[in-house]
């Protein structure tokens, strides 16, 4: 009896654990069932991993070629047309024999003429000009026009059939941060030399060689340009210039990866008429100007003038028969003492020309070089006795 009673009860407890093992595996299932979206999706994110990533790495390899190959064609096909400036100058020695001193820049094609643009700065007093082709050949240049303020210069060679194919320029005014770019030139007279990199900024304002002056629509690039460097192109990836490389911003002298080059919009507004006529015709208002500063503002009030504004240009002098005098507008009368200089004080504020704030010489200059032409029609706006007034000037060529 009792080994029945046992027999009953252990298959009473066999048929309950197989119960509990059905419900269990049932369980499984239905939790399965009210998200079937959790295990289907770990097995399907985790299945692809393998072939995605290397389908990643493949794509990025196949941009990385195709990069590369871009660049090297653009290299070849454009380097032909960069060449190497030589500026020779000459100097009297202890005995007063002439001794020459050298100094190189870069310059590219400009068109069949044989007229090849460069930088003002590489060409500046020079007594003698050389260039070299990339194919090694080297002719003797001569100064078609210079532009100092714009620092861009044209000179030409007659190299016949072995003058390269010119550069085309392109639109500068289309150009995006991040966009790729290619500088070759000369740096520190090893020749043919190609640096890559992005442009970093667009719309800078850099000084220009002739005092007082400035350059607008500089774009800035962190492809390595250095001494040598000066005159040639910054290209794009068609191929075409959208800038001459001009200056670096750097305390050794040599790259910091903040580079500038004058704009293509610049060079086509200026180098026609250089080609044309030798110079550049600048627009002029004929005045000169103190940038009033909160610090200047108060140099003078200290010193028994009224300046109504912390800001804006004072006119000094508006010259007899130039634009500003002939539309009214005033210089000043009395001469102070103010800070070691002798300044003319009294004359209108100029604070803005066709609307645009004018708080700077900086603004003042480069307005005028990029957005104004000989002949326009400008509006000055003036603060005199402390209310401001309109006035239209006629802008003339800048003298000579």
């Amino acid at each position: 009896m009792n080994r029945t009673k046992r027999t009953i009860r252990w298959g009473l407890i066999a048929i309950v654990l197989v119960v509990l093992a059905l419900v269990s595996v049932s369980g499984l299932q239905t939790v399965a069932a009210l998200n079937p979206a959790s295990t289907p999706t770990v097995a399907a994110s985790a299945a692809p991993l393998g072939p995605s990533a290397t389908a990643t790495a493949i794509d990025e390899q196949d941009a990385s070629r195709a990069l590369e190959t871009r660049v090297v064609a653009l290299y070849k096909a454009m380097s032909p047309s960069v060449v190497n400036v030589t500026n020779r100058t000459y100097v009297s020695d202890w005995f007063s024999q002439a001794v020459p001193q050298e100094g190189t820049g870069s310059g590219f094609v400009y068109d069949t003429e044989g007229h090849i643009i460069t930088n003002y700065h590489v060409v500046e007093n020079a007594d003698e000009l050389t260039v070299m082709l990339a194919s090694g050949g080297v002719y003797d240049a001569t100064v078609v026009g210079t532009d100092p303020t714009n620092d861009l210069a044209v000179i030409q060679i007659e190299a016949g059939s072995d003058l390269p194919e010119p550069l085309a320029l392109a639109d500068s005014n289309s150009l995006q941060v991040g966009q790729f770019v290619l500088a070759i030139g000369n740096p520190f007279g090893l020749n043919q030399t190609l640096t890559t990199g992005v442009i970093s900024a667009l719309g800078r304002v850099i000084e220009s060689p002739q005092d007082n002056r400035f350059i607008g629509e500089a774009i800035q690039t962190d492809a390595a340009i250095n001494p040598g460097n000066s005159g040639g192109p910054l290209l794009d990836l068609d191929g075409r210039v959208i800038g001459v490389n001009s200056q670096i911003l750097s305390t050794s002298g040599a790259s910091a990866g903040i580079g500038f080059a004058i704009s293509a919009s610049t060079v086509q507004r200026v180098v026609p008429q250089l080609i044309a006529q030798g110079y550049y015709p600048h627009p002029w208002l004929g005045v000169q100007l103190l940038p009033l500063t909160q610090a200047t503002a108060d140099e003078l009030r200290n010193a028994g003038v009224d300046v109504p504004r912390d800001s804006g240009l004072l006119v000094v002098q508006a010259t007899a028969g130039e634009p500003a005098a002939n539309a009214g507008i005033q210089g000043g009368s009395r001469v102070l003492s103010v800070g070691g200089y002798r300044i003319a004080t009294g004359g209108d504020i100029i604070v803005a020309l066709n609307d645009e704030p004018m708080k700077t010489y900086e603004d003042f200059t480069v307005y005028l070089e990029t957005k104004t032409s000989i002949g326009d029609d400008v509006k000055v706006t003036i603060v005199r006795d402390s209310q401001e007034q309109t006035v239209h000037v006629t802008l003339a060529e800048q003298p000579q």
